[in-house]
């Protein structure tokens, strides 16, 4: 790789001051002559010698000499903070190989692959849902080409973004058209200012809910340029509050999916299709914030009032949905909105669509997903689905392998048993569905639950787990096959690390 041009003053300086410490390389005092390769032992060396050190010329040429010179003059002024004789070099350390740690540390990527062996599938920290193989092709695709994303190419003319994934939403869910926007924030936030701006929205009280960030409701409400009406009480709400509440302001009913809580008990809530009954006769549209927003009918804990896929919601004559992309889905961070062509085409003109669109690589991705929906293969070839439809004894079978495989690497460091356990959906999803599954439980001999914990996510690549008790817990559920005989290995090295 070529210089990159003059060092600027300030290091130039720096490079002087380092390669002129008195006894330094080359001599007692003054300025050492410039060795044409390496470090020499046992002082502390010179800049220009520790750039020219061949072990560094390799990152010299991947991220530059700028960014290589200023983690060696790091290095050296942590050596000169802890050493008792200046310049000279502390017994066993070798400064190159503390630089190239530095830099291995600094440029590895803020946002990388973990293991989830937290069983909680669609977990927010994580990512939610891991995409398709297919739908990553299609990103890779997309990203590293040109594409037609704008552009009509039976016409020549610019074309529209949403219509590449409408035709699917619509086959898939039967709505009279689709729009994407990045994410059902974002969905919802359009649907308001598009369709009930300066007028009133009808809530129940019981749904004015707080979900993940700090995602409230009301605020939404608020921010949409909307006005709420809260009816009912926090338990129960029944369709004829929402009729008492309708008046010539009323532009929309809401309701909203309580997403990570229930009310139970002494609670009642109106149907979708009471809803809608009210809505149709007093002439005022309804609309109905799924969150999660299954397609699959058959997905656990899928099909009953309270957690119906978006077909069937639609089906009971909502006049709008909107939901996620990333979450039940199974598919890339997204918000769609479905329902009547003209509501989502109001939403679509609204001038906020533009602030809340989805890029190209959002919309492959999305495309892949809906095309395994529209195949069949969804099922099995959507990651977060299948996760989810993992069956107990499969997972027992799973925590055995893991369980002697650990065994065998480990020894009397860590003892791996097999517990049961639950796994959870994850994302505010089906908070009331807890999944059966077998758990290997960590007991380390040499430290405690927590340290091993920490260790493990300080791994390459990291592993999450969770606690319980004095153990650490691995859910095969959430785990690929390379991540679980990954494992073994991953966990020796974080038992070193707590030593």
């Amino acid at each position: 790789m070529p210089d990159l041009g003059p060092v600027p003053d300030a290091a130039t300086k720096r490079e002087r001051d380092v390669g002129s410490i008195p006894g330094g390389v080359g001599g007692a005092g003054g300025r050492c002559p410039r060795p044409t390769a390496g470090v020499r032992p046992g002082r502390l060396p010179a800049m220009h010698a520790l750039l020219a050190d061949p072990r560094l010329l390799p990152w010299v040429e991947r991220v530059g000499r700028a960014r290589v010179r200023n983690t060696c003059a790091t290095v050296l002024d942590e050596i000169r903070a802890e050493s008792p004789s200046a310049g000279l070099l502390p017994d066993g350390v070798d400064v190159p190989a503390s630089v190239i740690a530095h830099l291995t540390v600094e440029c590895r990527p803020r946002l990388h692959r973990v293991i989830n062996a937290t069983g909680v599938v669609l977990h927010t920290g994580l990512g939610r849902a891991p995409l398709a193989p297919a739908a990553a092709e299609a990103v890779r695709a997309t990203a590293t080409r040109y594409s037609n994303l704008e552009f009509d190419l039976d016409t020549g003319e610019r074309g529209d973004r949403s219509s590449l994934v409408a035709e699917h939403l619509r086959a898939i869910t039967g709505a009279e058209a689709a729009l994407v926007v990045n994410n059902n924030a974002a969905a919802v936030l359009l649907l308001l200012s598009a369709l009930a701006a300066g007028r009133q929205v009808v809530v129940s009280r019981g749904e004015l809910v707080e979900i993940g960030g700090s995602f409230r409701v009301p605020e939404v409400l608020t921010q949409s340029g909307a006005h709420l009406r809260e009816v009912g009480t926090t338990n129960r709400t029944y369709a004829g509050d929402y009729a008492a509440a309708v008046g010539a302001d009323t532009a929309l009913l809401l309701k909203v999916h309580q997403s990570n809580f229930r009310i139970v008990g002494f609670a009642t809530a109106p149907s979708l299709r009471e809803l809608v009954e009210v809505g149709r006769r007093h002439n005022v549209p309804v609309a109905y914030d799924m969150g999660s927003g299954a397609l699959a009918p058959d997905l656990p804990g899928v099909g009953s009032p309270e957690q119906i896929d978006v077909r069937s919601a639609l089906a009971t004559g909502l006049d709008v949905v909107t939901f996620s992309g990333d979450k039940l889905l199974g598919g890339p961070q997204a918000g769609l909105i479905c329902g009547s062509a003209d509501h989502v085409r109001a939403c679509a003109r609204h001038p906020l669509h533009r602030a809340v669109r989805v890029d190209k690589m959002t919309l492959a991705a999305l495309e892949a997903t809906l095309n395994l929906y529209r195949a069949g293969r969804a099922a099995e070839a959507v990651p977060a689905l299948a996760m989810l439809a993992r069956l107990p004894p499969d997972l027992l079978a799973a925590a055995q392998r893991m369980a002697h495989s650990l065994s065998d690497r480990l020894g009397t460091a860590c003892k791996a048993g097999i517990e049961a356990g639950e796994s959870a959906v994850g994302a505010g999803a089906l908070p009331d569905c807890p999944l059966p599954t077998s758990v290997v439980a960590l007991r380390p001999a040499v430290c405690g639950a927590q340290a091993l914990a920490a260790a493990l996510r300080r791994g390459d690549p990291p592993v999450v787990a969770r606690i319980r008790m004095d153990a650490v817990l691995l859910d095969p559920r959430t785990l690929f096959p390379e991540d679980e005989q990954a494992l073994p290995e991953l966990v020796a090295a974080a038992l070193e690390r707590t030593r």
